[in-house]
C-alpha cells in the first residue's frame, strides 16, 4: 500500500542546501529499501491560489485555504507493507526535517479500474 506523509511545519524556514541533504540521505535510503515512490518540498504559502467550486461557480483567491499557524511544507510517498511501517518511515522524515514539524500520514488506496465494458464505452465517447 502507498501512504503519503504529508509535512506540516509551524516554523519558517530558510531554504539552502543544508536543509536538503537530511531528505536527500532519507531519499537514498528509502530508494535502497525499495518503499521510495516521491518526495517534494512544496513552496511557501504566500504562493498559494485556491480554487472553491460551489454551486457550479468557480472562485479563485490567493492564500492557502485556512489561515494556519502549520503550513503545509512537502510530503513524501512510500510504498510500504503496512501502517505499522509506513509509520517507522515517518520518524525518520521527522529526523531529517530541522524545524518542528507534524506529519499526516494517509493510505494512497489507488482509482478503482475501469471494468473493460466502461472502458470501451468511454473510448466511443
Amino acid at each position: 500500500m502507498r501512504y503519503m506523509m504529508l509535512i506540516y511545519s509551524n516554523e519558517p524556514r530558510e531554504v539552502s542546501e543544508r536543509n536538503y541533504e537530511p531528505h536527500r540521505v532519507l531519499m537514498e535510503e528509502a530508494t535502497r529499501a525499495g518503499v521510495f515512490v516521491a518526495a517534494e518540498p512544496l513552496a511557501p504559502p504566500s504562493s498559494t491560489t485556491t480554487l472553491r467550486i460551489q454551486d457550479d461557480r468557480t472562485f479563485i483567491t490567493d492564500g492557502p485555504f485556512a489561515e494556519s499557524k502549520e503550513q503545509l511544507a512537502g510530503y513524501y510517498i512510500f510504498d510500504c507493507e503496512n501502517l505499522d511501517h509506513a509509520i517507522e518511515w515517518a520518524t525518520k522524515i521527522q529526523t531529517a526535517c530541522t524545524a518542528s514539524v507534524l506529519i499526516e500520514i494517509r493510505p494512497m488506496p489507488g482509482m478503482p479500474t475501469l471494468a473493460a465494458s466502461d472502458s470501451t464505452a468511454a473510448d466511443r465517447a
